[in-house]
């Protein structure tokens, strides 16, 4: 192997990654411009967003198991061409249900690339690296957050808003020419062997994704019908019953789509389930806080927006760094540290009132940014280590998948959290009334809300680091060993 092969493969996944950030931080900006040419609502135009992230959890398993199955590079171009499809029908559609669609489609090209991509540029480092790798990306991630709502800000003023779409177009089709030109679609080098020795889960990548529609639906919709409505108790059951149906049937089917007996592993078990609690206590904190810095305290939506910059800049410095060193002294004292951290950041936002200063704010998010940043690498690590490279593709759309649920369901609690103590106070429970209704008080209910969120989240987070801290026996907390066999049925850590 090229000892420089490891690189270009990085820089080929790099370019895709850091455009599908892009894109996603650049839609969110564009959202009013939008509502505005169609002479629609926000709430209706949000579903650009939420269609796009449903569809990408939906599909993130199956299309990993499919990576695993015929290569990984074949996913991820098939998928960025799909990508860049989804993207130029959506600069074009002169209807917003095409629109809605297109991003649809968007998501499903997303859904193909995410995982694979992890996966490639795992698969180009040695197992001794693997934290390095992981945090590479995580530097890709931040620096395209910082970059996308800028970038979207600029080409909507300057372009229109169609222009979002068609912005990361070069980019992918960049992406996908070194991805052709550099990648090696072989088992040593991507860990998705060309073999058709196994076959195509397809019932079991309908129940998942059945399941995972139910429960997103049921989420995103609980806040305006209740939580005991009848649709919502009802997605509930459906949820339950999908997701009992999945698990009989991938125990049951010889080829099935997830490992469930993975979960016997303490470093996976316990990984995920850290990582999962990590993401239900930290997403929403972004959610949130650009609504208490515009209505509350009453900044503008371009500085506001900058407040977050100097927590993405610690995360995308810190994520590599913390898996070079995880890789060299071990991952607890990193998943554990940077929880702690987040749990400091968290805290702090959680004691915030109606005249706080941004000399709060700020230091508070970079502290949680940065916990997140050393926490996701080691922790992704130590999962990866309890797999087989052969099944590196639909774990790491696995993790994706417990990313983006994490995201979902913390910024569902944290809105019925904020909704329901401003009914409490008299107010509308809506996230809404604090922009319609600034000045008469609600500004009050909903630091207050905002308080009882933060110290829900703080709970999760301390769950995670609970979690974190028992999950494997003294002893054993060690770096991985270079040239040591990776294809075990059980490891430890290291």
């Amino acid at each position: 192997m090229n000892p420089r092969y490891k690189w270009y493969a990085f820089a080929a996944m790099a370019v895709g990654t850091f455009a599908s950030v892009v894109d996603h931080g650049s839609v969110t900006v564009a959202l009013p411009s939008i509502a505005a040419h169609f002479h629609s609502d926000i709430p209706t135009v949000q579903w650009l967003v939420i269609g796009f992230a449903m569809t990408i959890i939906a599909l993130l398993l199956p299309m990993g198991r499919l990576a695993d199955l015929v290569g990984s590079k074949r996913v991820y171009v098939a998928g960025s061409l799909v990508l860049v499809a989804g993207s130029i029908s959506a600069g074009l559609s002169s209807d917003l249900m095409v629109l809605i669609l297109s991003r649809i489609v968007q998501g499903t090209g997303a859904a193909m690339t995410q995982g694979t991509g992890m996966a490639i540029v795992i698969a180009a480092f040695p197992p001794s690296e693997r934290g390095k790798a992981i945090g590479l990306i995580m530097t890709m991630v931040g620096t395209g957050a910082i970059a996308g709502p800028a970038t979207g800000g600029i080409l909507v003023d300057a372009l229109g808003w169609r222009a979002v779409f068609f912005g990361t177009v070069p980019l992918v089709l960049i992406s996908v020419a070194m991805a052709l030109a550099i990648i090696r679609d072989n088992p040593r080098m991507t860990g998705s062997p060309r073999t058709r020795s196994g076959r195509f889960d397809w019932f079991g990548a309908g129940i998942s994704s059945a399941a995972l529609m139910a429960l997103l639906l049921g989420i995103t919709h609980a806040h305006k019908t209740g939580w005991t409505s009848w649709p919502i108790l009802a997605a509930g059951a459906a949820f339950l019953f999908l997701s009992g149906l999945f698990v009989w049937w991938e125990l049951k089917y010889p080829y099935p789509m997830l490992q469930l007996r993975l979960f016997r592993r303490r470093n996976f078990s316990q990984g995920v389930t850290s990582n999962f609690l990590m993401f239900l206590g930290s997403s929403a904190v972004l959610f949130m806080t650009p609504f208490y810095l515009q209505n509350v305290l009453g900044y503008r939506p371009s500085l506001a927006g900058l407040v977050v910059v100097p927590g993405a800049f610690c995360m995308a410095l810190i994520g590599p760094l913390s898996g070079h060193l995880s890789d060299r002294f071990g991952w607890r004292k990193f998943t554990v540290g940077g929880t702690v951290l987040s749990i400091t950041g968290v805290s702090i936002l959680s004691n915030l009132s109606e005249d706080s200063s941004l000399f709060l704010v700020v230091p508070a998010l970079m502290l949680q940014s940065s916990g997140m940043g050393m926490f996701y690498s080691p922790n992704t690590s130590s999962i990866l280590s309890a797999v087989r490279r052969n099944n590196h593709g639909v774990v790491s759309g696995f993790l994706n998948l417990i990313r983006n649920a994490g995201n979902v369901v913390s910024v569902a609690i944290a809105t019925a959290i904020v909704a329901s103590t401003m009914g409490a106070m008299g107010y509308e429970p809506s996230l809404d009334a604090i922009r319609t209704a600034a000045g008469s008080g609600v500004e009050s209910a909903f630091t207050l809300g905002l308080k009882y969120a933060y110290l829900t989240m703080v709970a999760f987070l301390v769950c995670s680091v609970l979690v974190s801290t028992l999950r494997l026996r003294p002893g054993i907390d060690a770096p991985p060993i270079p040239g040591a066999p990776i294809e075990r049925e059980v490891q430890t850590e290291g």
